[in-house]
């Protein structure tokens, strides 16, 4: 074999060993958590394998609340905010407390000696209950406490602002928040 040849045929082996190298091949890195889309048309929640410290961004003009791990976004919720006259209002908050079977003081229903209802939707501070009736506050399951009396809960998502100031979620995602938030969790509400 000429020499040239030999040195040619080297080159080419010689190459071939320094981009692929000797060693085992390793498995490639485990994809990183997919980025869901901020417009999403529904609520989801994916956080399987994320870590990071809890944060809550609520935006009242998409009616959409976002929960962090770290930086990354790991769910994203339809909302029910609140209506004119009883605004959730913007800040920086953290949550204050935490109640999975909390009940409302100020709003629910006048109901009779059986259960039934008297009079739905009252406002205690504003309504006194007709003869016979007591109050029974308003179911908020999964309640996060952030500002004064407003918090974040499972209830009615009409599609449209409809709470007294509170922040509505679907069952489901009000339940996935409260189960992966901390007291002192940062929550901010932009308008």
């Amino acid at each position: 074999m000429p020499l040239t040849h030999f040195l040619h045929v080297t080159s080419v082996v010689l190459l071939l060993f320094l981009v692929t190298g000797c060693a085992t091949p390793q498995p490639p890195p485990p994809p990183k958590p997919p980025t869901p889309a901020p417009t999403a048309s529904k609520s989801y929640w994916q956080d399987e394998g994320v870590t990071g410290d809890p944060s809550i961004l609520i935006n009242l003009t998409s009616q959409r609340a976002h929960f962090f791990k770290g930086e990354n976004e790991v769910g994203q919720s339809l909302i029910s905010s609140g209506k004119k006259g009883f605004e959730t209002p913007p800040g920086e908050f953290k949550i204050t407390q935490k109640n999975k079977d909390h009940v409302s003081n100020l709003y629910g229903d006048f109901v009779d000696a059986e259960g039934a209802v008297v009079q739905s939707n009252v406002d205690v501070t504003k309504e006194k209950p007709p003869e016979g009736a007591t109050f029974r506050g308003a179911k908020m399951p999964y309640f996060l406490r952030f500002n004064g009396a407003v918090g974040m809960h499972a209830g009615r998502l009409p599609g449209r602002r409809a709470s007294h100031g509170c922040v509505r979620l679907p069952r489901f995602m009000a339940k996935h928040f409260f189960e992966n938030t901390a007291l002192g969790t940062p929550v901010t509400v932009q308008p």
